[in-house]
């Protein structure tokens, strides 16, 4: 069946397949819907159903949401951790159809309609899953203590930790050799985390700490940035690639490109050309795992671990069961699978909102459409790349765009203004007040 429906954009009508209420709800409760993960996905979906006549459920076992885009501004002592993450209570506290509940999903039963967590059992009639990705480091786990991904509030803590604990035991040491691997700072992977993270620590020893310390010059700091592939930032065009070489470089980034990690360890890693790099400090940002929810549903999924899903995002053979955000493997118009981005996420959760709105009204909504409203990546201070489409933008100008696109996703008027004055700051002083060596992991 065919009908007329509006696009998120606002775009004028077009026929577009429709996507039919199929759930049967069980009589005498009103419809339960479970949420799994409070991030972008989650919380939109949680959100866009406080006038539904359900009970909203939403499971974490963090009891935050956090803007992941800025983590790397925690990691690399520019922000604090409460400056990009709010309670997830918090956010819903109005919201009188939603119960939060912090908890570690174990496993889902489809048949009997019921997510298992670590101390209860949660009856649903609607099944959202939205538990985002993990590190992946390509069958080598065990580097994973070598080399962190940044994923979490606690992988950022802990990387900049090591970062600034990198500068203080090269402030003590004695041994030229050992204070020049404490300098030495490798960051594997060149797609919009890896770029961020090394264009951050290169402005953070040269501009940020460059006077705070009497026996080292934090500014010969050597940054290194590997990428197996051809180019930086794969995902945009070529053009906008090479620019943001071109920008890291001028911060004084080295790019290794075409250069797979081979080994990893203490001492820093090997590359597949057999260079070796000596380093202390070595940060993941290559890859990326869904998370376990292919195993909970029992269902297919790609090789990195995303479910596949329908047009209306629900599980094949489970109409009642969705899966959004990195968790899902979503085509688009273009056939092509919907990026892991923030903005795909929350397109993703409002969708699901309304289609379960839908269906709970008898009313069927066209498959979800995913709006793609440009990309952006920083690389350092007045330094970064925009894709929008047919317009490719660099340096300053896509700078403040990504900047205030930044500010305005944020969570929270309060947030806003606090990082917005950071921000201001830093900028007029190079000044980063979040300098903190908090307790290590292991510690």
């Amino acid at each position: 069946m065919l009908r007329p429906t509006i696009d998120e954009s606002g775009a004028t009508p077009v026929d577009k397949p429709t996507i039919a209420a199929q759930t049967e709800l069980a009589p005498g409760h009103r419809p339960r819907v479970v949420i799994i993960g409070a991030g972008f996905g989650g919380i939109n979906a949680a959100m866009g159903l406080s006038r539904a006549d359900v009970d909203v459920t939403v499971v974490d076992r963090r009891n935050y949401h956090l803007f992941q885009p800025l983590l790397y501004q925690v990691a690399t002592a520019g922000l604090s951790p409460a400056q990009i993450a709010m309670p997830i209570r918090h956010i819903l506290r109005r919201q009188k159809n939603a119960t939060v509940l912090m908890d570690k999903v174990e496993e889902v039963d489809t048949d009997q309609r019921v997510v298992i967590t670590s101390s209860s059992r949660i009856p649903y009639d609607y099944l959202v899953v939205a538990t985002g990705a993990r590190h992946a480091y390509f069958g080598r786990d065990e580097w994973e203590d070598l080399a962190p991904g940044l994923k979490t509030i606690g992988d950022a803590t802990e990387i900049r930790a090591r970062i600034l604990s990198a500068f203080e035991k090269a402030e003590v040491s004695q041994d030229p050799a050992l204070r020049a691997r404490l300098l030495t700072f490798v960051v594997v992977g060149g797609g919009p985390t890896g770029v961020e993270l090394a264009g951050a620590i290169v402005e953070l020893a040269r501009r940020a700490i460059v006077s705070d310390f009497r026996h080292i010059d934090s500014s010969t700091a050597r940054v290194v940035l590997v990428e197996a592939g051809p180019r930086l930032l794969a995902a945009f065009p070529e053009d906008l690639s090479a620019s943001a070489k071109r920008q890291l470089e001028r911060l004084g980034v080295e790019v290794h490109l075409g250069h797979a990690v081979t080994q990893c360890d203490e001492n820093g890693v090997m590359l597949a050309d057999g260079e070796t790099i000596a380093s202390s400090c070595v940060l993941w940002a290559a890859g990326v795992q869904a998370s376990r929810a292919a195993k909970w549903l029992d269902v297919e999924a790609d090789r990195a671990g995303r479910v596949i899903v329908g047009d209306d995002l629900s599980v094949p053979g489970h109409p009642d069961v969705f899966v959004i955000g990195d968790t899902a493997l979503v085509k688009g118009a273009d056939g092509k699978p919907v990026p892991g981005v923030a903005a795909a996420a929350k397109q993703m959760g409002k969708y699901m909102a309304r289609l379960i709105k839908a269906r709970l009204a008898g009313r069927s909504i066209g498959p979800f459409r995913y709006a793609d409203y440009g990309n952006l990546a920083t690389i350092g201070r007045k330094a970064a790349v925009a894709d929008f489409g047919r317009l490719h933008l660099s340096g300053f100008i896509a700078w403040l765009l990504w900047s205030f696109a930044h500010l305005w996703f944020l969570v929270g008027f309060r947030n806003r203004i606090i990082v917005f004055l950071d921000w201001a700051w830093a900028y007029a002083t190079f000044d980063r007040g979040a300098r903190l060596i908090t307790e290590r992991r292991g510690s």
